[in-house]
């Protein structure tokens, strides 16, 4: 994964972020950079790549209580710098299939203006050709994503112009003070299970488009 996460050609760039950047999310911003295809699912928050600024500082605020403001405004342009990657022209930017639980949209972070712009961004950038946002209704009921938590599943393009197979698929899951690379056909298969699951049960784009701008409204008049 290390040899994987250095092939990327916006190789370090976190390193002068220092201490903003956590030593085990590191490996991640280098996969994320080199990954082909990401399939996330969210249960509780945003998404990183699809967060606003406001947003993210208001995360931010909770998950640094110690922290001084400028030192979580750091933390927010470590966000904001590595969503780069979905309009970038070289290498060809990656595809990124989100599914987010109904209580991602519904769950208010910092303020009711706040979460507006945010469900804005959302809608814009499912306008991208290569984002799909969907939306996982409560209507459903119990479903795999509540036992498997958030996660994302990281694919890889074939390297050196296709003449080498591509790197192994990660699946990577997060904690409040770690996280896990995991890539064993085995570990792949339960999440690839698990997504599959999610996939089936998820609104279609246009009808989440729809739940997300009714949402908007209710927020609006709450």
């Amino acid at each position: 994964m290390k040899g994987l996460a250095a092939e990327t050609k916006s190789k370090g760039w976190w390193h002068a972020y220092g201490d903003a950047v956590p030593s085990w999310f590191e490996l991640y911003v280098g996969l994320e950079s080199a990954a082909s295809h990401l399939r996330q699912y969210e249960e509780t928050l945003i998404p990183g790549l699809l967060q606003t600024h406001d947003y993210a500082l208001g995360l931010a605020r909770l998950d640094r209580p110690s922290a001084s403001e400028e030192e979580r405004e750091r933390a927010v342009e470590v966000r904001l710098q590595r969503q780069g990657l979905l309009n970038r022209r070289l290498p060809k930017p990656p595809r990124l299939e989100a599914v987010l639980s109904e209580s991602v949209l519904r769950r208010v972070v910092g303020n009711p203006g706040v979460m507006i712009g945010q469900l804005n961004r959302l809608l814009e950038a499912a306008e991208l050709a290569n984002v799909s946002v969907r939306v996982l209704p409560f209507a459903v009921g119990p479903h795999s994503g509540a036992v498997a938590g958030s996660f994302v599943i990281l694919d890889f393009a074939p390297t050196k112009g296709g003449r080498a197979a591509p790197e192994p698929s990660v699946a990577y899951s997060e904690s409040l003070t770690g996280a896990l690379y995991l890539d064993k056909p085995d570990e792949l298969a339960a999440y690839r299970t698990a997504w599959k699951s999610l996939d089936a049960l998820a609104l279609d784009e246009a009808q989440s488009t729809e739940m997300i701008k009714r949402i908007i409204a209710e927020v609006r008049h709450d």
